[in-house]
């Protein structure tokens, strides 16, 4: 199954919540979540209670669709985050955080996460000094994420920092906005990640 092209406001309402798929766009007052717009579908205004599986699945195409990533990548994701040392869903949730294209974001480099991913694989971003085209990269504490020196790279991601500094930076995160540079000072703690989802139902959706 490919990638979804469609309109992204339909996976929002989907979920029943803003995903910010559409960057600055989603902080405007006719974003349809936030106007009271229905699910997408002719069943979109019927209330249908989820059984136990269905509220894991929610959480999980929630999580997913939120950082953009096809099944397989974020199943792969999930049974790294397995391996790791204490608990399974704040692991994951640390994973897709440190993920570059989620740092890209989150620095102001791209107004969204898609936006991000195709700044990175046009190769717009270096990391420690090197060309990184990659975005499901995970960084690392103390990775330094910048824009490269170029007139064009740099141009686009202006205006989007301002706004990202107006809305202010993750604690985890530092940035140089006249050097178009930034760090990752540390892991980002549980408290430190927006409440997005209740990522224990996912454990549980994969673990059965």
């Amino acid at each position: 199954m490919g990638r979804y092209t469609g309109p992204v406001c339909k996976i929002c309402r989907r979920e029943g919540m803003q995903l910010f798929l559409k960057g600055d766009r989603c902080f405007m007052a006719k974003c349809p979540v936030q106007t009271g717009r229905p699910p997408p579908g002719m069943h979109g205004q019927r209330r249908r209670k989820l059984s136990d599986y269905g509220q894991q699945l929610r959480e999980k195409q929630r999580l997913r669709r939120m950082y953009g990533m096809q099944e397989g990548a974020f199943r792969n994701f999930f049974e790294r985050a397995l391996r790791r040392r204490g608990v399974t869903g704040e692991a994951l949730l640390q994973m897709l955080e440190m993920r570059l294209d989620t740092v890209v974001h989150r620095l102001g480099f791209a107004p969204s996460r898609r936006a991000a991913r195709q700044f990175v694989l046009h190769g717009h971003v270096r990391v420690n000094g090197h060309k990184a085209d990659i975005p499901s990269m995970i960084l690392k504490a103390g990775s330094v994420v910048e824009v490269r020196p170029k007139e064009d790279s740099r141009e686009y991601a202006k205006p989007f920092i301002e706004n990202q500094l107006a809305r202010g930076i993750a604690p985890w995160l530092s940035l140089n906005k006249d050097e178009f540079r930034g760090e990752v000072l540390h892991v980002p703690t549980r408290d430190e990640i927006a409440p997005i989802v209740n990522e224990q139902r996912v454990v549980e959706l994969y673990s059965k």
